[in-house]
């Protein structure tokens, strides 16, 4: 027999999320959302049609919902379900996913947000959450948590309400993603610190990117990223649609790495000159995010680390997000995500590289390696001074020395030509 989810998309029944009696997934526009007034697409690789979309588009959309790797598979075993059944993870934490779609079993619908119930959290509920994500991945399974967020990393969604965060329940919308410190066996040490000091560099270097702060449960500090997807009118909450490039490539989330199927550079760049609704100056973004990976030394730069935000149903770049330097931690793979210029290793990438990324004139090389260059600058000199900041204002760490070595390693290679 199959199964049903309704999708709820900006408030309207939108469609149905089908699971049919082999296990393939499709999704179907509703009649009456298609008969209204210039209906949205939920996604580039979902135009609006009567006609289904079948496994090979529903599936990769749909899963790209979910958490990653391990947090998925811990997600699942809590839920005590297959981590490859996207249909019944969503069913049961689908209320209140990244962009402005909403899953739930047919004959439910959201709650009013006026009538949502709210958790306040102090900090001893606050450190009772920090210590239970690694069990019980985005509080799942009770207390009719509905939320999911994508990505490798334990994170909670959270609403800021004067300052205080608090759970919201039945899938209402939220305003922050709360991460904890990452915690392994190996030598990942300071996530936390690490990725507020990348956020904050690429807005300081002229980037687009989620805004990063510190928040603390007694000695336990995790961040808290504000949502793009989402603004504050008053006492309300407004979700933004957005998908990730893997999404909207139908690409599968454990295909995201390019080595293994996923979007390289030259697919990303195609996606934002066919749809972006501001193609020439997302490109350039995409690019300058790209030099900024490298400079970092963020070797996870996947399709899902690239968003479409929408505004009046029309997509453009979302702002930079989940940038860490993965570089500092010798236990991580050096591989990038993408290839630059055929290259995967860091140490491997020259200039004449960089310069396969953009039509093959002086102009564009010439115009390429001044960005080159300016972003090397730019990025020095930001991530000088933001390491003092953090280091005697914010919150101390040892990772702020080792992310600038990393950038002056790198900058020099650039500046010297042979990068």
């Amino acid at each position: 027999m199959s199964r049903v989810l309704e999708v709820w998309f900006l408030g309207n029944r939108a469609g149905r999320f089908v699971q049919d009696d082999s296990g393939r997934l499709s999704f179907a526009y509703a009649d009456a959302y298609l008969a209204g007034t210039s209906p949205w697409p939920l996604s580039v690789s979902m135009p609006v049609r009567a006609e289904p979309y079948g496994d090979r588009i529903a599936k990769p959309f749909f899963s790209g919902l979910l958490p990653d790797e391990s947090a998925r598979h811990r997600l699942a075993r809590w839920l005590g379900v297959s981590d490859k059944n996207p249909f019944s993870l969503l069913e049961a934490v689908g209320g209140e996913c990244a962009g402005a779609l909403s899953l739930y079993p047919e004959g439910m619908a959201p709650v009013p947000e006026n009538a949502a119930a709210m958790e306040f959290l102090d900090e001893d509920r606050l450190r009772e959450i920090l210590a239970l994500l690694k069990q019980r991945p985005l509080l799942a399974g009770g207390d009719d948590m509905r939320l999911s967020l994508a990505g490798a990393q334990d994170k909670l969604a959270v609403r800021r309400v004067d300052g205080r965060l608090a759970l919201m329940r039945g899938g209402a919308p939220t305003t922050h993603i709360l991460k904890p410190l990452i915690r392994s066996d190996g030598d990942i040490r300071d996530s936390v610190h690490n990725e507020l000091f990348c956020l904050t560099l690429a807005a300081r270097v002229g980037i687009p990117a989620a805004r990063a702060e510190v928040g603390r449960a007694g000695d336990e500090p995790f961040l808290l990223v504000g949502r793009y997807d989402r603004i504050i009118q008053g006492e309300r909450v407004i979700r933004l649609h957005q998908e990730d490039f893997c999404q909207a490539l139908s690409v599968p989330p454990e295909n995201k790495y390019e080595r293994e199927g996923g979007p390289g550079i030259a697919a990303c760049l195609g996606l934002i000159q066919a749809f972006s609704v501001q193609p020439v100056p997302d490109r350039i973004t995409f690019l300058k995010t790209l030099i900024f990976n490298y400079l970092i030394g963020n070797a996870d730069a996947h399709g899902k680390n690239f968003s479409f935000l929408y505004g009046q149903g029309k997509p453009r770049l979302a702002p930079a997000y989940d940038l860490l330097s993965t570089a500092v931690y010798p236990s991580l793979s050096p591989k990038m995500a993408m290839k630059i210029g055929g290259r995967y290793l860091p140490e491997e990438v020259l200039r004449r590289h960089w310069h396969r990324l953009v039509p093959d004139t002086a102009t564009a090389r010439n115009a390429l390696n001044r960005d080159l260059e300016r972003m090397v600058a730019k990025t020095l000199e930001q991530a000088r001074k933001l390491a003092e900041e953090l280091q005697t204002q914010v919150l101390a760490s040892e990772i702020y020395g080792a992310i600038l070595g990393v950038i002056e390693s790198r900058s020099e290679r650039l500046l010297r030509g042979l990068a």
